[in-house]
C-alpha cells in the first residue's frame, strides 16, 4: 500500500480492483475517449462496456497535443474535437457512466485540466462521481497541486511507469498513487499488437517490489488471450485501442456500443481464464 494511502481511504478504482481479486481474478479496466462518435454516444459505448464486464472505465479528455495515443485513438479524438468535446462535456459523461456503479476514472493530459482550474476541476469530478485521474503525462515531482486537490477531495491518482523507469522512480510512484499503478508494458504509443512487452511481467514485479499494492497493465492488450496472459501477473488489465478500433469499424453508434459490449465480454472471460 502507498505511504499516502490508508485502508479508509480506499477510492472507488481501488476498491474495483480489490473485489476482482476477491474473486480470484484480475480487474478488466476499458478505455473510451468521450465524444466519439459523439458525446452521448461515447457514454452509451462506455455503459456497454461496463454491462460485457468491464470493472473500471477509462474516460479519455480529448486534447489536441497527445503524446502517448497511438493512431487509432487518435483518429476517434479528432473527431471529438473536431465536435468540440469540452472538459464539461467530459464530466456529463462521469456522472452518467459512474451511475452504472462502475469506477470511472478520467484519462487526460494535464493542460486541460490546469486550465479548468485544478481545484474547480477537483471539485467538479467529484460531484460527478469521478473516482479521480489517469495523467500519463505528469510525473509526482511536479503533481504536487494535483495530489493536495485530489486528498482535499478524496480523488484517486494514477501515474504510469514503463519498463525504463529507475527503482527509484518506481518507489515514487507507487508512493504517489492512490488507487492503481499504471505499468505501460512497453516504450512507446498506444495500439493493438500482436504480443504484450515482452518486459511487463517484471515491471510489475519491479513495480510490486517498489510498494505498489495494485498494479494495472496496459499498452498492447487486444485479443482474450493477451488479457488472459496479463492477468496472470497483474492485479488488473488495460485495453484501449481494441475498443476505439470496434467504434471506428461501425456503421451507425448502436452497432459500435454493441461491438464494444461483445469485446469486453470476451476479455472479460479472459481476464478470468487467467
Amino acid at each position: 500500500m502507498s505511504t499516502l494511502e490508508s485502508p479508509a481511504r480506499v477510492g472507488k478504482a481501488a476498491a474495483a480492483v480489490d473485489r476482482a481479486k476477491s474473486e480470484g481474478r484480475a480487474a478488466l479496466v476499458a478505455y473510451l475517449p468521450v465524444g466519439y462518435p459523439d458525446v452521448d454516444a461515447s457514454i452509451d459505448a462506455a455503459k456497454a462496456a461496463v454491462a460485457g464486464g468491464a470493472d473500471i472505465i477509462e474516460l479519455g479528455l480529448p486534447y489536441s497535443d497527445p503524446t502517448m495515443d497511438g493512431h487509432t485513438i487518435q483518429q476517434a479524438v479528432d473527431v471529438a474535437l473536431a465536435h468540440r468535446t469540452r472538459p464539461v462535456d467530459v464530466l456529463r459523461a462521469v456522472e452518467g457512466v459512474a451511475a452504472t456503479g462502475a469506477a470511472t476514472l478520467v484519462m487526460t493530459y494535464f493542460p486541460p485540466i490546469d486550465r479548468y482550474g485544478m481545484d474547480r476541476w477537483a471539485t467538479d469530478l467529484a460531484n460527478a462521481g469521478g473516482a479521480g485521474l489517469i495523467t500519463p503525462d505528469l510525473i509526482p515531482d511536479e503533481a504536487a497541486a494535483w495530489i493536495a486537490a485530489s486528498d482535499d477531495h478524496d480523488l484517486e491518482r494514477v501515474f504510469l511507469v514503463a519498463p525504463s523507469s529507475t527503482d527509484a522512480r518506481l518507489t515514487t510512484t507507487a508512493a504517489a498513487c492512490r488507487g492503481f499503478v499504471y505499468a505501460a508494458s512497453l516504450m512507446g504509443v498506444t495500439g493493438t499488437r500482436a504480443t504484450v512487452g515482452a518486459g511487463a511481467s517484471e515491471l510489475v514485479r519491479r513495480t510490486r517490489a517498489a510498494g505498489a499494492e495494485r498494479v494495472c497493465v496496459g499498452l498492447g492488450v487486444s485479443t482474450p488471450a493477451q488479457a488472459t496472459e496479463v492477468a496472470g501477473y497483474a492485479d488488473g488489465v488495460i485495453v484501449g485501442s481494441a475498443f476505439v478500433q470496434r467504434l471506428l469499424d461501425a456503421d451507425s453508434p448502436l452497432a459500435g456500443a454493441r461491438a464494444v459490449e461483445e469485446l469486453a465480454r470476451a476479455l472479460s472471460e479472459g481476464v478470468r481464464a487467467g
